[in-house]
């Protein structure tokens, strides 16, 4: 049988390739387009903006995937945060339904 691959795909490379995959098919349209026309703007601007999005692409996950390094423990006391936060909103949440629904009823 097949052998999985092991290594976690890259999310960077896979919005890379799709970057650049449009940008040709942009360039197939827009190339014949524009000899006729003597005007390179559409292609300039494609190859422009593919370059700005693989660069944004690639500099925003270095920035992001660096605070997602955490150990079990710290993921633990979040969730339990998390858990602790929920409680307390739906304990007011109740109390203030509460409040609520004694106030209307002094005022019928």
């Amino acid at each position: 049988m097949g052998k999985k691959s092991e290594q976690p795909k890259d999310i960077r490379l896979a919005a890379t390739t799709r970057i650049w995959g449009f940008t040709l098919g942009i360039l197939a349209i827009s190339v014949p387009l524009s000899i006729p026309l003597r005007n390179s703007l559409i292609p300039l601007a494609a190859l422009t903006g593919a370059t700005v999005g693989t660069l944004a692409v690639w500099r925003s996950e270095d920035k992001k995937s660096k605070g997602y390094n955490l150990a079990p423990q710290q993921v633990e006391l979040l969730e339990q945060r998390i858990r602790d936060l929920e409680a307390i909103v739906s304990t007011e949440d109740y109390d203030l339904k509460s409040r609520l629904k004694h106030l209307d009823s002094k005022s019928l």
